[in-house]
């Protein structure tokens, strides 16, 4: 495939096209007037270059189970597969990098990410245990070589819930989930396109989070602290409660904090304390042995 040609495609979703024309209830009435295109879904085979074990797997792992939990955590099992089947194919795509960490953190550092859940501070946020684990499970079996044929050669989708404007300028092939897959028109969308190789080398990039959470702030305003597993808690979306209490469990990032005076350094009116209770527990002793 001519550079010239790449480029090109490589331009179908950036500037103007990765615009939202339209959002919300409107925006899934549009989508399903967007008719499925009249061209082969198109066969790839299984991802399986990476030896298990060793830090490249590793990194792949971490990579596709991110992209699929941020991507389609509450999708269906076949969502999840789907999500991660256009990693791949993009891996073999020759528009796109030859890597899976290359693929989900592609354009990272730019103002427009391939995968939204790299810089829009969706990685600020605990991953539910539930769905990480499944997300996991999908990403292992797709690095062994499974999968999902009903997407076939797509290496885009998008949620029903939005229209960007690259949706009419790609060949709509199906909807799972609230996702909407698409492939490349013409030969670039073909199987026979998908020959690139993986690079040989997998790496999660270094985000920088408190660059990241600046600019939420700046956008948002302020963002909760990131968690810290033994010190905050997760609060959940139906705590309603004081600030320091997430659901009847104490948040020690807020404002309560645990205090308990050491004896030795004790304060006069501690020490005075003290002595009063023995006081009291002395005649309360008195008053039960008459």
């Amino acid at each position: 495939m001519r550079s010239s040609e790449v480029a090109r495609l490589k331009n179908l979703d950036q500037g103007t096209q990765a615009e939202l024309l339209i959002e919300g209830t409107s925006a899934q009435e549009r989508n399903a007037m967007i008719p499925i295109a009249d061209l082969p879904i198109g066969k790839v085979a299984g991802f399986s270059a990476i030896p298990k074990g060793g830090a490249q797997f590793n990194s792949a792992l971490t990579c596709l189970t991110q992209a699929i939990y941020y991507e389609a955590a509450n999708e269906p099992l076949q969502g999840k597969r789907a999500v991660a089947q256009v990693v791949l194919n993009r891996l073999k795509h020759p528009a796109y990098p030859n890597s899976v960490c290359g693929v989900v953190y592609e354009g990272v550092y730019r103002p427009v990410c391939q995968f939204s859940f790299t810089c829009d501070g969706a990685l600020l946020r605990q991953p539910m245990a539930r769905q990480w684990g499944e997300s996991k499970a999908v990403a292992q079996a797709m690095l062994a070589g499974s999968v999902e044929p009903s997407v076939g050669t797509a290496t885009h989708y998008h949620a029903d819930y939005v229209v960007p404007r690259w949706a009419f300028t790609l060949a709509k092939i199906t909807q799972i989930g609230t996702h909407i897959f698409y492939r490349f028109p013409g030969s670039a969308g073909n199987n026979r396109a998908f020959i690139g190789r993986w690079n040989g080398y997998e790496a999660v990039p270094a985000i920088d989070y408190d660059r990241l959470r600046g600019m939420l702030e700046a956008e948002l305003g302020p963002v909760e602290p990131e968690y810290v597993p033994g010190l905050t808690v997760t609060p959940h979306v139906a705590d309603r409660h004081a600030p320091a209490d997430v659901g009847g469990r104490i948040d020690t990032t807020k404002s309560w904090r645990l205090s308990i005076p050491d004896p030795v350094n004790a304060t006069g009116s501690y020490n005075a304390t003290l002595a009063r209770q023995g006081e009291d527990n002395a005649i309360g002793l008195d008053e039960g042995e008459k």
